[in-house]
């Protein structure tokens, strides 16, 4: 980052508080950055960079305050302006909120926290979790004779402490993947895909390292499959989705789940949007239960549970006080919520979970799959009328 110091300031010119790094910038010359941003900003050219002569002031602002740092160097601008955001970011961690009046209240921690964040004009610690362990609100001086730095700002990741232990030691995995469709009026599919995510929530003592097996990508390859993301970084696309389809004729509604007979999907919702000015509603159903929401304009139909491979109807009929040309281009679209529990429509599978640790203790890796609705739904030519 290479920053020369850093500045506090409120809308008056002097600064609240500041903390020259590398001594190479005068403090002098941050009395010239209000008057420029004041002039810049009447000018209608006002930019997150000011130079004045050799000096250049990257600058943010944050409620009635400005933080500003300074440099004489073509700096890593985007580190400098996330240095300047994380600095926030620790001050309200700390202060609840930041303005003029805790920084005047805390000029001792401010001034702590400043030596620790940077040094040198290179930024160090900047996690407000490792920093509160050691710069507390209660002391305004660190006892240096006493103090022991702890052991986040030395170990390897500075978001695991060293020591954790667990009674039982277990790894959640869960699969789940969203299934989005979009279909035109002629019923042509516009867009099929399958989002899938891979979250792990991990109670594990000391710090094991996790090695993930899935099923070989050649499986996906000879299913004609095709890899859209890297699934290292826990989320993947598959290009060939599969989905419930609605179907609507005349004042009938067709819903059939194209998926495994053997699944079944839970808590499914379809949402069939209607005109505005429709009135009294009524429905017949094959399953679940249709309910009319005037204030949305939709109706929803509700089935508890739809096995794979099953097609249901609805029939809807409505009075219509005034006919309504729209456009089908205009026209809301149907969506479909669902969860189908121990299923993928990808084929995606977890092979294994190495857990490695030099304790050398066995763990428990415990695996759930779930396909879902996306936020995409299915765009029709029929309303019900």
């Amino acid at each position: 980052m290479d920053a020369g110091g850093d500045q506090v300031l409120s809308s008056h010119p002097q600064p609240l508080i500041s903390r020259n790094y590398k001594g190479d910038v005068p403090m002098s010359k941050i009395e010239h950055f209000m008057p420029l941003l004041v002039q810049r900003e009447e000018e209608g050219a006002l930019t997150p960079l000011l130079s004045y002569g050799e000096v250049h002031f990257l600058w943010i602002k944050h409620s009635n305050l400005y933080l500003v740092a300074t440099t004489l160097k073509n700096a890593n601008a985007s580190l400098v302006y996330s240095f300047l955001y994380k600095t926030v970011e620790v001050f309200c961690e700390y202060f609840k909120e930041l303005e003029e009046e805790s920084i005047r209240d805390n000029f001792v921690i401010v001034y702590e926290l400043l030596d620790e964040l940077m040094d040198f004009g290179f930024p160090q610690t900047t996690d407000s979790k490792i920093l509160q362990e050691y710069i507390t609100q209660q002391s305004n001086k660190l006892e240096t004779g006493k103090s022991r730095v702890p052991p986040t700002v030395t170990n390897a990741v500075s978001w695991r402490s060293e020591g954790i232990k667990y009674k039982k030691n277990e790894v959640f995995i869960d699969v789940i993947e969203s299934v989005n469709l979009l279909v035109n009026a002629n019923g042509s599919v516009l867009l099929s895909e399958i989002v899938g995510t891979i979250k792990l929530k991990v109670f594990l003592s000391g710090m094991p390292e996790l090695r993930l097996g899935l099923n070989d990508r050649v499986l996906f390859e000879l299913t004609g499959r095709k890899y859209l993301g890297d699934l290292s970084s826990g989320k993947y696309g598959i290009g060939k989705g599969l989905a419930n389809i609605c179907r609507m004729c005349n004042r009938i509604l067709h819903a059939k789940g194209q998926f495994k007979k053997q699944s079944v999907a839970n808590g499914v919702e379809i949402s069939v949007p209607v005109p505005s000015d429709a009135d009294s509603p009524r429905f017949k159903t094959s399953v679940g239960s249709a309910k009319y929401v005037p204030e949305k304009n939709v109706v929803i139909w509700s089935i508890k549970s739809f096995p794979g491979g099953k097609e249901y109807l609805m029939r809807a009929h409505f009075g219509l006080p005034s006919v309504e040309k729209e456009e089908v281009e205009g026209r809301p679209p149907i969506g479909v919520k669902f969860e189908i529990p121990y299923f993928t429509v990808s084929g995606i599978q977890v092979r294994y979970m190495k857990i490695i640790e030099k304790s050398g203790y066995q763990a428990l890796p415990w695996v759930r799959y779930i396909t879902q609705s996306g936020g995409k739904a299915a765009r029709l030519a029929g309303t019900v009328g």
